[in-house]
């Protein structure tokens, strides 16, 4: 009995948070749907202001569950700019939270708005989110001979001559680094080899295409990359091993008491345009992350303090910047749910909305 009160305490850390993120998602669709029929004869960069805005009122209310409750530690190595700029921010990827740190940066930066993603061509299909993820600016790609570079190129040039703020996340390895599949790692050191390029043992070697065609296509649009490394620190460390990063329902759960990030800006003047030349920058700057990730889990294998190399900075995020979009997007949902109307548009929302946004990402991607 006190066992299974246990395990049920322990799935609701994760399935509150969970359910709150989820059971927005309509109402938010539905007031963006609003605002994209009412701005149609408006010019689109104000469609964009106010679709940055909304975006940056959900994001900041998810952020409130993966900062505020879980309680988690974001130590930042390196200084952020306090302007807002247009970027590509490239990281390495080791878990489905990892496009949250993304959002932790953009928000210490108030650029959450501006976010967007390139995005695995899979997750379109999400219910509602996969549609609206195009919508706000993200591209959805494939990978190695399926790359679909003309469709990308499109998708940017549009937003860049639309004057949309730009902070686009791109994980360049492509899939997610796990230490227990061995046979990925192996598999990409072999790759390594292949081309000439230097073995790297805490992450993948990461692909050029979809970083490439995204700098060249905005590179009078951008000011910098953010280059950022991540590093996840996890309540039980296997001595000797390194454990995989966690999953976000592990997160939500609070089983990673803090995240470290290290974060560096390069300028745009300074990165090559010849793809021989950049596949070499960024092959580079991903030996940088490698060595960072090694002087990390070498020191929590010696039993020193985790850290990265260099100033760390504790850096919590107030509830102001999240609770009030709780409340906002809570007090919205709540009337079409205690109501019979508001529940026939909320599911319809979830049902319809889902078809019609896979017929338009797959008929326009």
């Amino acid at each position: 009995m006190l066992l299974s009160l246990v395990v049920h305490t322990y799935s609701l850390r994760y399935w509150f948070p969970a359910t709150v993120m989820l059971g927005t998602a309509p109402v938010y669709v539905l007031s963006w749907a609003a605002w994209r029929f009412l701005s149609s004869a408006l010019p689109a960069r104000l469609y964009h202001q106010f679709d940055d805005r909304l975006y940056h009122i959900y994001q900041s209310m998810v952020l409130f569950f993966f900062e505020n409750y879980t309680g988690v530690e974001i130590i930042i190595y390196g200084d952020i700019p306090k302007s807002k700029e247009n970027v590509i921010y490239l990281s390495n990827h080791q878990c489905t939270a990892d496009w949250i740190i993304a959002d932790m940066l953009a928000i210490r930066q108030s650029a959450l708005g501006h976010v967007r993603y390139v995005l695995k061509d899979g997750l379109k299909w999400l219910p509602l989110y996969g549609f609206y993820f195009s919508q706000h600016g993200g591209v959805y790609v494939k990978r190695s001979a399926k790359f679909n570079e003309k469709a990308m190129r499109k998708k940017l040039i549009r937003q860049t001559q639309a004057g949309a703020p730009m902070y686009l996340v791109i994980f360049p390895e492509g899939t997610r680094y796990n230490p227990d599949l061995k046979n990925v790692i192996a598999d990409s050191q072999a790759f390594s080899a292949k081309e000439g390029l230097g073995i790297l043992k805490h992450t993948l070697t990461p692909r050029m295409k979809a970083s490439h065609v995204a700098i060249e296509t905005m590179r009078d649009h951008l000011h910098a990359v953010y280059d950022v490394t991540v590093a996840y620190e996890s309540k039980q460390f296997a001595k000797g091993q390194r454990k995989p990063a966690p999953s976000m329902p592990e997160f939500l759960c609070k089983e990673c008491p803090r995240v470290h990030i290290h974060f560096e800006r390069v300028d745009i003047k300074e990165i090559p345009s010849e793809p021989l030349f950049f596949r070499r920058w960024l092959h580079e700057r991903f030996e940088i992350k490698d060595q960072l990730l090694s002087d990390f889990y070498e020191s929590e294998e010696a039993d020193k303090l985790c850290s990265f190399p260099g100033k760390r900075r504790l850096s919590p995020l107030g509830l102001s910047k999240t609770l009030p979009s709780l409340m906002v997007l809570g007090g919205l949902t709540l009337p079409l749910l205690l109501t019979e109307c508001g529940r026939k548009l909320y599911v319809r929302t979830w049902v319809y909305g889902t078809l019609l946004g896979w017929l338009w990402v797959n008929a326009f991607p």
